[in-house]
């Protein structure tokens, strides 16, 4: 059972549980190797993607480690999109909203940055469509742009560049055992074994091929 307590401090940490990081701590007898505090950081940055303050969040990662967004484009990139697109969704809500800040902050932020990757100038060129039909007319590309899920895919992002700067690996370990699980049931379905149905609520999509390495 001792030998459990680290991978499940690892999750707490790595999944932004503050408080029960604490507790756990304190009850358990451990050492964490993070700053505790640091947890709650993350937690309000997450939150911040999370509710559309995109220009908080980019604050915030800015005051905990400006090199995170200076060092990695493509996050920055990620991150200013999701701005824009918010922006977007605010002036596409109401008939009469007034495109010129999504415009200004295109041309300013992300029209530079375009150019330096082809996936960058496509990501850009297919966020301004936003612009061009009304929010119930949109296509099926173009929905999942405003989507609340991608807010959530760039957040898990964000946390896993500050673990990363922070020496923290990106995934906790509980996660990983749970994916390697997933990834045996499924070779082992795919081998025609009759193994009982394990539901983890995991997408298998990245299991399929290989176990995503050691779980030590």
């Amino acid at each position: 059972m001792r030998s459990r307590l680290p991978k499940l401090m690892n999750y707490l940490v790595i999944e932004g549980y503050n408080s029960a990081a604490v507790k756990f701590a304190q009850e358990a007898n451990i050492s964490p190797q993070i700053d505790l505090e640091s947890i709650q950081e993350r937690v309000e940055i997450r939150n911040a993607i999370h509710r559309g303050d995109i220009q908080s969040a980019k604050e915030r990662i800015n005051e905990l480690n400006p090199e995170i967004l200076d060092t990695n484009p493509s996050l920055h990139f990620s991150l200013l999109r999701l701005q824009l697109i918010e922006l977007i969704r605010k002036c596409t809500s109401d008939p009469d909203g007034d495109i010129s800040a999504a415009l200004t902050f295109a041309t300013n932020e992300l029209a530079p940055r375009a150019p330096s990757n082809p996936a960058f100038l496509k990501d850009l060129e297919r966020t301004m469509a936003l612009l061009c039909f009304p929010p119930a007319s949109l296509a099926p590309p173009l929905v999942g742009l405003m989507d609340p899920a991608l807010r959530k895919e760039v957040a898990r992002k964000v946390n896993e560049a500050i673990l990363e700067a922070q020496g923290v690996q990106k995934e906790a370990r509980i996660r990983r055992l749970v994916r390697l699980r997933a990834w045996s049931e499924q070779r082992m379905r795919s081998e025609k074994k009759d193994i009982p149905l394990m539901d983890l609520g995991l997408d298998l999509g990245q299991a399929v091929d290989e176990p995503m390495g050691s779980c030590q």
